[in-house]
């Protein structure tokens, strides 16, 4: 027990938790470890599948496939005997056809599910960008208003023109009364009275 105690004396204090805190850190990688099974990127076998149901779903798919059936069934027709992999009953080529039949099913399914997911994205992208453009519709109808309003404060050149011919009016018929009362002076009552007396 002393010896242990002596042990742990030497040893750094933050030893054990450094130790302890790299299995736990996050800003550190993993080691690496050994697996039974061998890895597969699921994006690299989707795209692979997406191409084979492409195919699968082309007339070219079925002209080769008719005729790889009809080569099939006249070899094993007319061949000799000892030739024949086949025989009449053709249970090979429906274990043939079977087997591809129960492999393209899943391919098929799988690519029409990545090509759902991807119609998802673009379709919440779509969405996004319909929202943001009704915003932005929304605010630009927002300014427009506000500055039709603002517009129809401001003084338009028609009726600033009406407003100086009104000016100008006045002006006149001031001047034209300056120069009456200046020629005329008996029309004012007070002037008459002093010329009077």
């Amino acid at each position: 027990m002393a010896a242990e105690r002596e042990g742990t004396r030497d040893r750094p204090a933050g030893a054990t938790a450094a130790g302890r805190s790299r299995a736990g850190r996050l800003d550190q990688p993993r080691p690496l470890r050994r697996r039974l099974l061998p890895e597969w990127d699921p994006d690299a076998f989707g795209r692979l599948s997406e191409r084979i149901a492409r195919f699968l779903g082309t007339g070219r798919f079925i002209v080769w496939m008719t005729v790889v059936i009809i080569l099939w069934v006249v070899w094993n027709v007319a061949a000799p005997g000892p030739l024949r992999f086949d025989q009449y009953p053709f249970i090979f080529l429906t274990l043939a056809l079977s087997l591809q039949a129960s492999y393209a099913a899943p391919l098929i399914l799988l690519a029409q599910n990545r090509q759902d997911d991807r119609d998802r994205v673009n379709l919440e992208q779509d969405r996004k960008q319909n929202e943001r453009s009704i915003a932005d519709t929304e605010y630009l109808t927002r300014e427009i208003a506000a500055l039709r309003m603002g517009l129809g404060e401001v003084a338009t050149r028609d009726w600033i023109r009406s407003e100086l011919q009104d000016v100008m009016k006045e002006l006149e018929e001031r001047q034209n009364g300056h120069h009456t009362h200046a020629v005329f002076p008996a029309d004012h009552p007070r002037g008459r009275d002093m010329d009077d007396r």
